[in-house]
C-alpha cells in the first residue's frame, strides 16, 4: 500500500458513480437508490457516455426526477462515448467522498442498500481497499433459462464486478483508476481489482444485495460478445498467462474455438486444392466440434424452436469470430507492458 493514505473504517461517507447510455433501465436504477433506507450518498455522479456530442439531454430528465431529494446532490457529466472504464474515471475525478460506490445503470439496489452499504464500509479494516456487493439475478421459474439468461446469471458468481462495487477513493487514485484500453463492460473491473490487490490492499464481500435483471437482447448477442476476446488478450499482457486464475474467471473456450476454426479453414483450403478426401476429414472435424459446442449450449436451455435455431446459427459463427477478435487483440496490445512493470 505504498503511499496510500488509510481511511479509517469509521468514515463512511460515500459517493455513487453510475455510467449510463441513457437506457430505459436507468430510471429504475435511480428510483431504487432513492427509495433505499439508510444514509444516502453524499454525492451522485451520473456519467452520460453516449457517443453523440449532441445527444438529447432530455433523455435524462425523467430518470433524474425519480431521485427526489437526492437530485440536489447529483451532477451529470459527459465522457464522450469512450466506454464504461473511461466513464467511471470521469466520475472518479469528480468525487470528494472517501468511498466511491459504482453501480451499473441496469441494476436495482435492495430496499436497505444504503444502510447495508454504510455498515459494509464501517466494518472495512484499514487494509481493505474495496467491498463487493452481492448480485442477485432473477431467472424464470417456469422454464429452463436461455443461453443469454444463464450468461447473465453468471454475474452472481463473478468476482469484483462493478454492477455494485465500492472502492476507497484514495485507492482508485493510487492505481490510476480504470484502464481505458478496455472499451467494453468486460474485464475492466477484474483488471482494476487485480491492480488493487497487487498494491497490497484486500477486497472483501459485503452484505448488501443488488438485483441485476436480465435485459432484452437480440438473438445475435452472443456473437457480439466475442469482442471480449480482444480484452482477454490485454489481460494476458497485463497480468500474465495465468490471469484467469488470479481473477477467479473461467478460462473460456478460445483454444477449442481456434481448433474448430482451423479445421474449417483447412477443409476449405483442401477442397480448393483438389484434395476432397482430406477436405472431408477436416470438414468432419469442424462439424463435430461445432455440433459439440452447440449441444453444450442447447442441452441446459429451454430447447424451444427459437432457442435451438439461435444456438445452431451462433455456434457456427462464434468460433471464427472469437478467434479473429483474439488475434486482433494480441496484435493491438502486443507492446502493452505488464502492470507490475508500469507500477514499479
Amino acid at each position: 500500500m505504498s503511499g496510500a493514505p488509510v481511511t479509517g473504517g469509521a468514515r463512511t461517507g460515500y459517493a455513487v458513480v453510475v455510467p449510463t447510455l441513457a437506457r430505459r433501465t436507468l430510471a429504475d436504477c435511480l428510483a431504487a437508490l432513492a427509495a433505499a433506507t439508510g444514509p444516502g450518498p453524499d454525492e451522485i455522479v451520473l456519467v452520460d457516455d453516449r457517443p453523440e456530442p449532441d445527444a438529447d439531454p432530455r433523455a435524462l430528465e425523467h430518470p433524474l426526477t425519480v431521485l427526489g431529494d437526492l437530485r440536489e446532490r447529483t451532477v451529470v457529466l459527459r465522457s464522450g462515448g469512450r466506454g464504461p472504464a473511461a466513464a467511471r474515471n470521469t466520475g472518479i475525478r469528480a468525487v470528494t467522498s472517501p468511498w466511491t460506490a459504482f453501480l451499473d445503470d441496469d441494476v436495482q439496489v435492495g430496499p436497505h442498500w444504503c444502510d447495508q452499504l454504510v455498515q459494509d464500509l464501517a466494518e472495512a479494516a484499514p487494509d481493505t481497499g474495496a467491498v463487493q456487493g452481492v448480485i442477485a439475478v432473477p431467472l424464470p421459474g417456469e422454464r429452463r433459462p436461455t443461453d443469454w439468461e444463464r450468461g447473465t446469471a453468471g454475474l452472481a458468481r463473478a468476482q469484483w464486478i462493478t454492477a455494485d462495487m465500492a472502492y476507497r477513493t484514495d485507492v482508485l487514485k493510487q492505481v490510476h483508476g480504470f484502464d481505458e484500453r478496455f472499451p467494453r463492460a468486460f474485464r475492466e473491473d477484474a483488471d482494476l481489482a487485480l491492480r488493487v490487490l497487487d498494491a497490497g490492499w484486500r477486497i472483501r464481500r459485503g452484505r448488501r444485495t443488488t438485483r441485476h435483471p436480465v435485459r432484452d437482447a437480440s438473438r445475435w448477442v452472443s456473437l457480439k460478445q466475442q469482442r471480449g476476446n480482444a480484452d482477454d488478450a490485454l489481460m494476458r499482457r497485463l497480468h500474465g498467462p495465468d490471469w484467469w486464475a488470479k481473477a477467479v474467471a473461467p478460462r473460456g473456450r478460445i483454444r477449442r474455438h481456434a481448433a474448430i476454426t482451423a479445421a474449417g479453414l483447412a477443409a476449405f483450403a483442401l477442397a480448393v486444392a483438389g484434395r476432397p478426401r482430406a477436405a472431408a476429414v477436416a470438414g468432419l472435424g469442424w462439424a463435430a466440434g461445432t455440433a459439440k459446442f452447440a449441444w453444450a449450449r442447447i442441452a441446459p436451455g429451454p430447447r424451444t424452436r427459437d432457442e435451438v435455431v439461435t444456438m445452431l446459427a451462433t455456434s457456427a459463427l462464434i468460433p471464427p469470430a472469437a478467434t479473429w477478435h483474439r488475434l486482433a487483440g494480441e496484435w493491438r496490445h502486443r507492446h502493452a507492458p505488464a502492470w507490475r512493470e508500469v507500477a514499479a
